[in-house]
């Protein structure tokens, strides 16, 4: 007699969740089920066998997702007991329709016990079947709706509609599933660009926080509003004309926003994140460059889209014009700047650092004159004191310190020698000391 096993399982009677053990045949090695043996692997016959055999037959087709009836096999033994062997499919998961592609769905043989599969399995098992392209395998959420991309579609008089979704990479053609990228474009999407404003260099004092989530469209359009809202502009005069510069050209920060939404790695959960400060914006993308491809080959233009299809949705909306135009047209914004953007690459990560042009261009300017004397190193606290001069025209003694967090006598030895170099005037003395840009070297 033999036991029930991670290959064999016994029922007496035909019951419903014979078809979680079928799945979880088919999801792990394979295996046997009979009908009308009880677990201790005695004969008890089946009640009705032409019945259960139609029942069995049809509700195997009709239960599980995707078909899995040409690895299934049906023997009638002795007329009284139905062998069902059960080979292991080829793609991977299968799950009961009712329940969808989710644990609660999916199963697997664990011993001699058919368990639910955890979302990790779920993940490795689609992974296995549809290759490794992250947006042309099979979403795990198969509820989504579209009301955001057709919206977007519409907008940009794009066809839209559902006899395009495979064509498009919405759906695939063995079984019309969702695929990942219709996931992204959809009201459902699981990623999140997140957004944080901070009061200083290191990125370490909050001033504000938003995330942006949604259809990658809603993402895109929401992210694109708030880094306007925090594109400040600086206004100069050439003799009586008012000359106006935003901190940074509209035209960059759009294009660095869509380089990071269409090439991050999205098999990945994380965010994308964007860090603003008084320097500079940081696009941050998870997932670092597509082997083969270097830093300065993606400043010259070469482009391999890791999410082609995804860039093909985005050429065809004309958000985005060919591949590798993006960084090319940045640089292009940047080239009278006196810093230019810079791309930092880890093997996971992908950062554009865009500077900002007013607060580059004054500390520039200032201590490219102040150098014409004499030259001028000007180390981090001179730059803290030249960039809250910038900004709010003078400061106290108390201020100094409370800036730099430093006591009495540094802060005279460091303002002596700004002073000396042309950098700064000291106006007054005492209490009522304060410190300017020198009139001179004034904006």
């Amino acid at each position: 007699m033999q036991y029930e096993s991670e290959r064999i399982e016994y029922k007496s009677q035909m019951v419903d969740d014979i078809y979680k053990e079928v799945i979880a045949f088919a999801n792990t090695n394979g295996g046997v089920i009979y009908i009308g043996i009880d677990d201790n692997g005695n004969v008890t016959g089946i009640n009705n066998v032409d019945d259960t055999y139609t029942r069995l037959t049809n509700g195997i087709r009709d239960a599980i997702a995707p078909d899995v009836t040409m690895f299934v096999r049906y023997i009638l033994e002795n007329n009284k007991v139905i062998r069902i062997e059960v080979g292991e499919g080829s793609y991977k998961p299968y799950y009961l329709k009712s329940k969808g592609m989710k644990s609660n769905g999916v199963y697997v043989r664990q011993g001699a016990s058919s368990v639910q599969a955890s979302p990790e399995q779920i993940r490795r098992m689609i992974k296995d079947s549809d290759g490794d392209i992250f947006e042309e395998m099979r979403t795990v959420v198969q509820e989504l709706s579209f009301e955001e991309a057709k919206h977007t579609f519409t907008r940009y008089k794009v066809d839209f509609s559902e006899e395009k979704y495979i064509a498009l990479g919405l759906r695939n053609i063995d079984d019309d599933q969702y695929t990942n990228l219709a996931m992204l474009l959809s009201d459902q999407c699981q990623h999140t660009i997140k957004i944080a404003v901070f009061g200083d260099e290191s990125n370490i004092t909050f001033k504000d926080a938003k995330e942006f989530c949604g259809s990658i469209f809603k993402q895109l359009n929401d992210s694109y509003a708030y880094l306007t809202l925090c594109n400040r502009t600086a206004a100069t005069f050439n003799g009586l004309e008012r000359v106006e510069i935003s901190d940074y050209p509209e035209a960059a920060l759009r294009e660095a926003l869509l380089n990071a939404i269409v090439h991050r790695d999205y098999s990945y959960s994380g965010s994308i994140i964007i860090n603003i400060n008084d320097f500079c914006i940081e696009f941050i993308s998870i997932g670092g460059l597509i082997p083969g491809l270097s830093a300065d080959d993606i400043r010259n233009g070469i482009s391999q889209p890791r999410n082609r299809k995804l860039a093909e949705i985005f050429h065809r909306l004309r958000l985005i014009e060919s591949y590798g135009t993006g960084i090319r047209k940045i640089y292009a914004l940047y080239k009278n700047c006196t810093v230019q953007p810079r791309i930092e690459v880890t093997a996971n990560t992908f950062k554009l650092v865009l500077p900002n042009m007013n607060a580059r261009s004054a500390i520039a300017e200032h201590v490219s004159e102040a150098s014409e004397k004499t030259p001028v190193t000007i180390t981090p606290q001179m730059k803290m004191v030249i960039d809250y001069l910038n900004e709010y025209g003078e400061m106290t003694e108390e201020d100094l310190q409370e800036l730099l967090n430093i006591k009495k006598t540094r802060a005279y030895l460091l303002t002596r020698q700004m002073s000396e170099n042309g950098l700064i005037d000291i106006i007054g003395r005492g209490a009522a000391k304060k410190y300017k840009l020198s009139t001179s070297k004034k904006m």
